[in-house]
């Protein structure tokens, strides 16, 4: 389907009734807005609420004139284009118009109308270009370089040139890197870039599905191919077809799966589970694993035939401890879109925030760092991220971190505070508060681990490091 073309809206300025009311008339059968103005004050007000693409104006007016108001909006700054309307005779004062003050353009009275179109179109298309380029630019500085990616390091900016340059292409893309550093974010930005960006993006995570019916999710399967198929079924290449399919976790695809997706990939044909016919299939393949590729293959965990025929480009996300410089811009992005996700209205952080997000290892990456700083959104409300926003871990460390005597003494009479001396380590600190917490919710594991901002399975492997017995423990 073509896309419809954004209304251009016109701001018509002219003192002259007649003019200003025949312009306007033109420009709205031509398909575009228009608004219109006496003469430059008005015009100024005009331009805050009609917000207009492209502005014709006459110089000679009474008040405010013509010169005067391209003035006021070229020191204001981002102006729309403007193109002059001059009496005859005046082409030298259209001209230093366009010099001095930026206007698109002049056009000498009376107007020609085909003329007038064809300006104003292009005056607006050029307005359009420069609008995208602000953007483009603004997200270089706070972003990075490509739509929800942020990154101002020297790797995440090596990822963006390389997603720029495999984005529009067709081929196969292997994405690997720890959990968390945002694989199918990458996934989904290449389908973004693409020319299938108006198809589907399918995402399937093979770790989680069991071998028995991995290939039925893959390929589909026709009526009573199995027990309990009782109708047809679709499967991802087919729901993705002019699209863009993610496999997530391909090193956990059993081998004989990884066979016939070779198979898939050479050739372009899928047969359904008990079906007798193939038939074409149009999608894009994009594989992520959180396993290095090279050890995968020698492990035994991915084919090496299918490795080689993913890994047409090869994009490794780094782990977040190894690009500490995103660690503001990218908090920044995520703290204004979990404002708008809670309808919150915090600002910022925080020095000391600031300062634990950057001390923290962050095994979890992005997505852990998204969880936190989700609670301190929530607990903030508005304002500034404080200390007392962030899990009870950070907190610790922030503490074990400085100078100021600490007591030892577990039986101290506060019994919602632990106390750790100076020269604890994290890891000691860190043991020590998951267990006095379970004391404190005695030994529920499911409101610990709310106290402490992590996930059930977080503790449960914490606790198996700390060699803890867990039985007894309510859920």
């Amino acid at each position: 389907m073509k896309p419809v073309d954004k209304l251009i809206r016109v701001l018509i300025v002219d003192d002259e009734v007649s003019q200003r009311t025949g312009l306007a008339g033109m420009v709205n059968a031509w398909g575009m807005a228009a608004d219109t103005a006496s003469e430059g004050a008005e015009a100024l007000e005009k331009v805050a609420s009609f917000s207009p693409d492209v502005i014709v104006t006459d110089l000679h007016m009474p008040g405010m004139d013509g010169y005067e108001f391209l003035e006021k909006l070229h020191e204001a700054g981002d102006a729309p284009p403007a193109i002059v309307l001059t009496a005859f005779g005046n082409i030298e004062t259209g001209v230093r118009t366009v010099h001095e003050l930026g206007a698109f353009w002049f056009l000498e009275k009376p107007v020609q109308s085909n003329v007038l179109q064809v300006l104003l179109r292009r005056a607006a298309a050029h307005n359009s270009l420069r609008t995208t380029n602000r953007a483009l630019e603004r997200q270089l500085l706070y972003k990075g370089a490509l739509g929800e990616m942020v990154g101002k390091a020297p790797r995440m900016q090596e990822i963006f040139v390389l997603l720029q340059q495999a984005g529009p292409t067709n081929a196969c893309v292997l994405i690997s890197g720890e959990s968390g550093t945002g694989k199918e974010l990458v996934a989904r930005t290449l389908h973004a870039l693409s020319p299938r960006r108006q198809g589907p993006f399918f995402a399937i995570n093979c770790a989680a599905l069991p071998e028995t019916l991995i290939e039925s999710e893959l390929f589909g399967h026709e009526k009573g191919a199995f027990t309990g198929a009782s109708e047809r079924r679709a499967g991802c290449f087919e729901l993705a077809q002019g699209g863009t399919l993610l496999l997530d976790e391909i090193g956990e695809m059993p081998a004989l799966t990884q066979a016939k997706l070779l198979r898939i990939l050479e050739d372009s044909k899928v047969r359904r589970l008990g079906g007798k016919a193939e038939f074409e299939v149009d999608v894009r393949v994009v594989a992520a694993t959180n396993k290095i590729p090279e050890e995968a293959v020698r492990g035994g965990f991915l084919r090496e035939d299918l490795y080689y025929r993913l890994n047409v480009f090869h994009i490794h996300l780094p782990p977040l401890r190894e690009r500490r410089e995103d660690m503001v811009p990218l908090s920044e992005f995520l703290i204004d879109e979990l404002n708008r996700k809670h309808s919150c209205r915090v600002s910022d952080v925080s020095a000391g925030v600031q300062e634990a997000l950057l001390r923290h290892n962050w095994p979890g990456n992005v997505r852990e760092l998204r969880n936190v700083l989700e609670r301190a959104v929530i607990l903030a409300g508005e304002g500034t991220i404080e200390m007392k926003h962030l899990p009870a871990l950070f907190q610790i460390r922030s503490a074990t971190s400085t100078t100021a005597p600490i007591t030892t003494d577990s039986t101290a009479p506060d019994s919602d505070h632990v106390h750790f001396a100076v020269g604890t380590t994290v890891e000691e600190a860190e043991k020590g508060l998951i267990l006095r917490t379970l004391e404190h919710t005695k030994n529920n594991k499911t409101r610990a681990a709310e106290i402490l901002g992590i996930s059930l399975k977080t503790l449960h492997n914490k606790l198996k490091e700390y060699g803890s017995k867990e039985g007894g423990a309510s859920a």
